[in-house]
C-alpha cells in the first residue's frame, strides 16, 4: 500500500507540468504573432564591389555617376557637375577619380565606346 503523501504528489506534479506547457504555449503564440506583426525592413542591397574595370562599361559609369542607364542627358549632366564638384581635383580630390568620372560622363552620353581614361 502507498503512503497518502505518495499518492497525492504524482497528479500535483502532472498538473504543474501541463500548466507550464500551457503557458510556454501561450507565450510562444504570442511571440509568433508579434514576430510577424513587426513592421518590414527594407532588404540591404548589395553595394558595388569596388575596382574599375579595364574597359568602363556603361554599367560602371552610371554606378560612378549614381544615376540609372538609361538615364536622360540633363540628370547625366546633373550628376556628372555633382559628383565633379566633390571629387575635384583642385577642391583636394584626385585627378585619377576626375578622370574616371569625366569617361563615365562621355560614355553615358554616347561620346566614347570606353577606356578613354588616361590612366
Amino acid at each position: 500500500m502507498q503512503k497518502p503523501s505518495e499518492s497525492m504528489a504524482t497528479p500535483f506534479i502532472a498538473g504543474i507540468a501541463v500548466a507550464t506547457v500551457a503557458l510556454a504555449g501561450r507565450y510562444g503564440v504570442q511571440a509568433w504573432q508579434a514576430f510577424k506583426a513587426r513592421p518590414a525592413t527594407p532588404r540591404i542591397r548589395k553595394f558595388y564591389g569596388g575596382g574599375f574595370e579595364t574597359t568602363m562599361t556603361r554599367r560602371e559609369a552610371a554606378l560612378i555617376l549614381g544615376v540609372r542607364e538609361s538615364a536622360t542627358v540633363e540628370k547625366v549632366k546633373v550628376a556628372h557637375r555633382k559628383v565633379m564638384v566633390a571629387n575635384h581635383p583642385d577642391a583636394g580630390g584626385s585627378h585619377f577619380l576626375a578622370s574616371k568620372i569625366n569617361e563615365a560622363k562621355d560614355i553615358m552620353l554616347g561620346k566614347t565606346k570606353g577606356s578613354g581614361s588616361a590612366f
